[in-house]
C-alpha cells in the first residue's frame, strides 16, 4: 500500500466540495471509504489501523484482495461513539485529490434527528450524493435529503443506487428506483440529476467500473465527480463583504497615498481596477484604484479570492458593509422572508429574540410570523390549521424576520452567500437555525 500526498498536484486543479446523504445503513461511510481506498488516498498507517480494527470487530483482516478484508466505513466514522454504535453522528470531513481535481467530502448522518448536521455539511457543497439502498428503495429520508439539496441550491445531485449486489445487479430494479425518485421529487428544483448503480462494498461503479454492471453505460461516480462543472457563471454579481478596514500607517503605507484598505473575500463575481463600485448601505460610489493580495498587486480578482481593495475616494466604510458593482446592487432589507431549518432542542418561538449573522454583519432580529412548514412526506407546505407559533428541531419552514439594522441581501437562489444566514439565540449564544432568503 503506497502513500498519497494530498493536494500535491498542480495549481490549475479545480476544487469540488461534495456531501453525502441518505437513510440509515444505506452505505454512505462505506462509499466514501471505498472512494478513498480505490483512489489510493489513504496512508499505510491508516490502512493498518483499519485492518486491526476490522479484525477486532469480527471482520476479515489482512487480505487486501478480499471484498470483506476491511470495514471501509471506519475511515469516516471518526468519533468513538460512532464506531461503537456503527452509525454516523457528526459531519466527517475528508480530503483527497486525483490528477484531475481536488475534493472536500462532507460525510453527513442519515438519522432523522441529525438532519441539522446534513444541512451543515451540505451548505457549502457544489454536489451532493443521495444514497438509496437498492433493496429498500426510496425512503422518507431520501425525500428529506432531496428537499434539503433543493433548498440549499446544490447544482448537481447524484442519486447513488447502492447495494446492487443485494438485488443481483438487476437493471430493472435500478430503473424502478430511478423512476420512483424522479416521481416523488418532480416538484423540486434539483439541478443536474445523475443516477448511478453501484456496490460500495464490492467496488462496482465507484472508481472502477467492475464487471457486474455491464448493462450500465454511464459514468462511474468518480468520473462524474471529476467532470461536473463547478465554475461560477461569468455574469455573477460582484459581492465583497468588508471584513476589516486596515490603516497601515506611514511605515506600511498603501500605494498612491491611500490611507485605508478594505479587506475581505470576494464571495461572488469579479472586480477589476477602474471598476465603478457602490458602497452599501450608504449608497456612496467610487472606483477601484488597486487590488492587493499577499502575492502582489492584481488588475483583476475573482471569487473566492481574499484581497484588499483600495478606492479612489475616502469613504466611511465599516466591517459589515458591502461593496458591489454600481449597476448590480444587493437589496437593502430590514425585513425579509426565508426558509429555515431549525437546529435547536428549544423550538423556534415568535416571542423570543434572536441574532442573525449574515456575511460579516450581526444584528438583532424578531420573528414577524411563521407562514408554513414543509411536510417531508409530500414535500408540500402545510398551511391549514391554526397559525404557527413554533418550529421544532429539524423542521423546515418559511419564516418572516424583522431586523434592527439593514442587511444587504440577495435571494438564496441568486447567491448562496448573500442569500444565506444563521440564527443565534441571544441568551444561550447557540446557533439555532440556518436560513435561505426567499425572493421578494
Amino acid at each position: 500500500m503506497s502513500t498519497t500526498t494530498l493536494f500535491s498536484s498542480t495549481q490549475t486543479q479545480t476544487l469540488l466540495r461534495f456531501s453525502t446523504a441518505g437513510s440509515v445503513d444505506d452505505g454512505k461511510s462505506t462509499l466514501i471509504g471505498r472512494l478513498l481506498f480505490d483512489a489510493k488516498s489513504i496512508f499505510e498507517d491508516q490502512f493498518n489501523t483499519l485492518v486491526k480494527t476490522t479484525a477486532k470487530r469480527g471482520g476479515v483482516g489482512g487480505n487486501v484482495a478480499s471484498d470483506l478484508a476491511v470495514d471501509l466505513a471506519l475511515l469516516t466514522d471518526g468519533l468513538m461513539a460512532e464506531r461503537e454504535q456503527g452509525i454516523t453522528i457528526d459531519v466527517a470531513y475528508r480530503y483527497f485529490a486525483t490528477p484531475v481535481r481536488k475534493f472536500i467530502i462532507a460525510d453527513t448522518p442519515g438519522h432523522e434527528q441529525y438532519t441539522r448536521n446534513m444541512v451543515t455539511g451540505a451548505s457549502t457543497a457544489d454536489l451532493t450524493i443521495v444514497l438509496v439502498d437498492a433493496s429498500k428503495g426510496v425512503l422518507p429520508q431520501s425525500r428529506r435529503h432531496a428537499l434539503i439539496a433543493s433548498l440549499l441550491g446544490i447544482r448537481h445531485v447524484v442519486v447513488a443506487i447502492n447495494k446492487m449486489d443485494l438485488v443481483d445487479y438487476s437493471e430493472s430494479r435500478f430503473n424502478e428506483i430511478r423512476d420512483e425518485f424522479k416521481q416523488v421529487t418532480g416538484k423540486l428544483n434539483l439541478g443536474n440529476l445523475y443516477f448511478v448503480p453501484m456496490s460500495a462494498l464490492k467496488g462496482d461503479m465507484v472508481v472502477e467500473r467492475g464487471e457486474r454492471l455491464n448493462w450500465y453505460s454511464g459514468q462511474t461516480l468518480l468520473d462524474i465527480l471529476e467532470t461536473v462543472d463547478v465554475a461560477e457563471p461569468e455574469n455573477a454579481a460582484f459581492r465583497f463583504p468588508v471584513q476589516m478596514v486596515n490603516r497601515p500607517g506611514i511605515d506600511g503605507a498603501y500605494p498612491h497615498g491611500c490611507a485605508r484598505g478594505y479587506m475581505g473575500r470576494i464571495e461572488s463575481g469579479h472586480v477589476s481596477v477602474g471598476d465603478k463600485v457602490l458602497i452599501q448601505p450608504s449608497g456612496r460610489t467610487t472606483t477601484v484604484r488597486d487590488i492587493i493580495t499577499y502575492d502582489g498587486v492584481l488588475k483583476r480578482a475573482d471569487a473566492p479570492q481574499s484581497v484588499t481593495l483600495l478606492l479612489n475616494h475616502e469613504i466611511d466604510i465599516s466591517r459589515g458593509d458591502l461593496i458591489t458593482h454600481e449597476n448590480t446592487p444587493a437589496r437593502v432589507a430590514k425585513s425579509f422572508a426565508a426558509m429555515i431549518c431549525w437546529m435547536d432542542d428549544e423550538p423556534l418561538s415568535a416571542s423570543r429574540k434572536y441574532l442573525i449573522k449574515h456575511t460579516t454583519r450581526v444584528t438583532k432580529a424578531i420573528i414577524e410570523g411563521i407562514d408554513h412548514k414543509l411536510d417531508i412526506t409530500t414535500l408540500e407546505p402545510v398551511k391549514d390549521g391554526p397559525p404557527l407559533t413554533e418550529l421544532a428541531m429539524n423542521e423546515i419552514g418559511a419564516v418572516r424576520f424583522k431586523v434592527r439594522d439593514p442587511l444587504l441581501v440577495d435571494a438564496y437562489t441568486d447567491n448562496r452567500i448573500t442569500g444565506g444566514f444563521i440564527v443565534i439565540d441571544e441568551v444561550t449564544n447557540h446557533t439555532v437555525a440556518a436560513g435561505m432568503i426567499l425572493p421578494e
